[in-house]
């Protein structure tokens, strides 16, 4: 995995990103935090979303973008492009160029996404 460039702060980690990245993560960001009220921060070198515990993340890298779910295994039905990977119950989806969203499906999942943890709790204090 490559290395990531640690951003100073959310709006930081948008602007260094440039072409259809930045085009792609400015919509994933505006409608994961219209999808519910989620603490943002940079960790890990990501744009991460917490809502009781660690919920979703986004990962710029120079060829794709990853939308990740902590809890994605349980999202699968409602976006089957999520992949399981990982711990936690992980899922993701891996945007190339040219790949697309609507900002309407983002905000469903990111609401169910802190649903599921207002619901379990959080995600790393389980496993």
């Amino acid at each position: 995995m490559p290395k990531m460039k640690a951003a100073a702060s959310p709006d930081a980690f948008v602007e260094d990103l440039d072409g259809w990245r930045r085009e792609l993560v400015e919509m994933l960001r505006g409608a994961v935090n219209a999808g519910a009220v989620f603490d943002e921060r940079i960790k890990w070198g990501n744009l991460v979303f917490a809502h009781n515990g660690p919920t979703i993340l986004i990962r710029a890298e120079d060829h794709r973008v990853l939308l990740g779910f902590w809890r994605g295994r349980r999202l699968t039905g409602y976006e089957p492009r999520i992949r399981p990977s990982g711990k936690y119950e992980l899922g993701n989806i891996v945007f190339v160029e040219g790949d697309r969203i609507e900002p309407d499906q983002v905000r469903c999942l990111a609401r169910e996404a802190a649903r599921l943890n207002d619901e379990l709790g959080d995600p790393t204090a389980v496993a």
